[in-house]
């Protein structure tokens, strides 16, 4: 009799480990899924952060990867099979949440409501400096920005950050 007992318990932690992580990919949030293609950090790092797809919503990412072409002012085109693989992922684990359900202006994560009250206090000449160039460069400041991580725990102030700005990093 303690079989039958067990075998629903056992069927559900089956269940729990192998097949519920096939249903909750979609909305990763801030950190970067496990299964990242090596195509987006090869294409997309090379000029900025290889940013979680949770950080936007699907339709900006569809509309990132409709642009390429005139990627914020690059031609970042990709051959149609990468631009098919590399989209299906970023669809599969766009950001359902709160935080990233009004699209951002211009697609731009950097320009998205809780991207500037983040980082509201941090001096415009920081995102000038040689260390940083861009806020898209987000591994300037944060160590853990390669794996989604932004925690205020992970910051470091970027080379050349002047005394005036350092504020920022204190408050």
């Amino acid at each position: 009799m303690k079989t039958l007992f067990l075998f629903p318990a056992r069927l559900a932690a089956i269940t729990i480990t192998f097949v519920a992580p096939l249903f909750a990919q979609a909305d990763s949030g801030r950190d970067m899924p496990r299964n990242v293609p090596a195509a987006y950090v090869q294409e997309c790092a090379a000029c900025h952060t290889a940013y979680p797809p949770g950080l936007l919503p699907a339709a900006s990412w569809g509309r990132v990867m409709g642009r390429l072409d005139t990627h914020y002012g690059t031609n970042a085109s990709l051959d149609t099979e990468t631009v098919r693989q590399l989209s299906g992922w970023l669809q599969a684990y766009a950001g359902t949440y709160k935080r990233v359900k009004e699209e951002p202006p211009e697609y731009r994560i950097t320009r998205s409501a809780w991207f500037e009250r983040k980082h509201r206090q941090i001096d415009a000449s920081v995102w000038r400096l040689a260390s940083v160039k861009t806020p898209a460069q987000c591994a300037a400041c944060h160590t853990g920005a390669d794996k989604g991580r932004f925690s205020d725990d992970e910051l470091r102030m970027p080379a050349g950050l002047p005394l005036s700005a350092r504020k920022a990093w204190h408050d």
